[in-house]
């Protein structure tokens, strides 16, 4: 019979500490993320402040700020210095703040009740179309069936379906045209109005209501078989619908761009090329050494959030400065395997791996996919992702490694090339490949050529 018994043994495991799992967390951020979470860390961290030319603070404000985040009691003139160093200000409910006084995006929804509120409707058929104006999409869709919203309406007697169609014609009838479509066809149908050209209208039509799947497979013989109308006037139909918008729901409101902040510059330097941190996206915050000071001559053991705040502050400015010197090592490591990249493009892209940038600075290889991630270079011939500059290695036919990025570029310059009356396949490109010396798999260039947004050769030929 077996015992039970217990027993220790001792063993060595890695493990990553709560606070560096957050190191590695911001390490993977974006800058703008990055600086977006050093703002907040100011905003909530009395030891934090930022950085701004000819800033001063006086003594007493500070020590006084100090002693009353600690809960010591502070004499009058201290108090009266400190508010007058301040100067007169209005109370918090009266002042208005940078965001009270920005303008707010005009939605599409805002856009279409603002309509209808003016329009001389009951209350019943203005109850309707605003059910219909908030069950949009963004691109200006009615998606859910026409049914679904009788449930949604406390509206007695429940509203019938044929009313609920004239609620959708009424709000169809809104600008943009074409919204609260429920098909593209549709879509496009609540827009032939406005072509001019009453015949091309009429030939419009009929293609959006009849035959759309030609339309968009750009089929113009089958349509001019079952239009009976001449193929130069079918064309300038199609010319005309492809001129309105599929998405109507776009042209209202703000557009929101994500713009790309580079990380790191690229920039020639005595004959080299160099990488240089961007002054932009480094966070300019500093320790305030005059609360930390004061903190240390009034602190106390039951301070014990005021502690916290000090450690974190004092992390914080550590994780900028570890955070932006490795991108800086990686980005240099990056410049001296490619340096032939700013000055001769894609096509002069050598073979580079993770390995090899992490062994030559120093980290682990994990750090360096880390940096690369949203982390931006701006170069001569544009602002690339720092991912963009790693490709495998390609073995030539005479035993040489190539770039699988410069091999890309390769294709892409071919089909510029070509005949348009003539254009290439997959296949007479790998042997163009192959007389170069690069024997590369016809499924690689096909998946290359995807990559650049080049369409196959059965539509280039059928453009042109």
């Amino acid at each position: 019979m077996g015992s039970m018994h217990l027993s220790t043994d001792t063993r060595q495991v890695q493990a990553l500490s709560p606070r560096l799992q957050r190191a590695v967390q911001l390490l993977q951020m974006s800058s703008l993320d990055f600086a977006a979470m050093v703002r907040g860390k100011i905003e909530e961290n009395p030891f934090l402040e930022e950085e701004e030319d000819g800033a001063t603070q006086l003594p007493a404000q500070a020590d006084a700020t100090i002693r009353d985040m600690a809960g010591e009691p502070g004499d009058d003139r201290d108090i009266w210095v400190a508010d007058r160093s301040l100067g007169s200000r209005p109370a918090d409910d009266e002042r208005a703040s940078a965001m009270d006084l920005a303008a707010c995006d005009t939605t599409l929804a805002m856009h279409l009740h603002g309509q209808l509120n003016v329009m001389a409707l009951t209350e019943r058929d203005l109850c309707m179309a605003h059910a219909v104006v908030e069950s949009l999409d963004d691109d200006g869709y009615l998606r859910i069936p026409l049914e679904e919203l009788i449930d949604s309406q406390q509206l007695s007697p429940p509203p019938q379906p044929a009313e609920l169609m004239i609620a959708l014609r009424m709000v169809q009838s809104l600008d943009p045209a074409g919204v609260a479509a429920r098909s593209v066809g549709e879509c496009l149908a609540l827009q032939c109005p406005r072509i001019q050209d009453a015949d091309i209208r009429h030939i419009a039509q009929r293609i959006v209501e009849h035959h759309l799947d030609a339309l968009a497979a750009r089929d113009l013989p089958r349509l001019v078989k079952a239009l009976q109308q001449p193929a130069a006037r079918i064309e300038q139909a199609i010319a005309a619908l492809r001129r309105l918008n599929p998405r109507p729901g776009w042209t209202v409101g703000a557009s929101h761009t994500d713009y790309v902040v580079p990380d790191v510059i690229v920039r020639r330097i005595h004959g080299h090329w160099s990488a240089q941190l961007n002054p932009a996206v480094v966070p300019r915050v500093r320790l305030n050494k005059v609360y930390a000071e004061l903190f240390q001559r009034h602190r106390r053991s039951e301070h014990g959030q005021l502690v916290d705040h000090l450690q974190d502050a004092r992390w914080t400015l550590r994780n900028v400065e570890q955070r932006f010197s490795t991108i800086l090592d990686v980005a240099q490591a990056i410049i001296r395997k490619q340096h032939l990249f700013p000055e001769f493009g894609a096509m002069a892209m050598k073979p580079l791996v993770l390995r090899e940038i992490a062994e030559e600075i120093g980290v682990h290889e994990s750090t360096v996919s880390r940096v690369t991630n949203n982390k931006y270079m701006a170069t001569p011939l544009g602002v690339f992702e720092l991912k963009h500059f790693f490709s495998r290695p390609m073995v030539s036919a005479s035993g040489k490694a190539c770039s699988a990025t410069a091999i890309r570029e390769l294709i892409g310059d071919i089909i510029a090339a070509e005949t348009p009356a003539r254009p290439l396949s997959d296949g007479e490109i790998t042997r163009q490949l192959a007389a170069q010396g690069l024997v590369v798999a016809r499924r690689t260039v096909t998946k290359y050529r995807q990559l650049l947004r080049i369409d196959p050769v059965e539509k280039r030929r059928h453009r042109f």
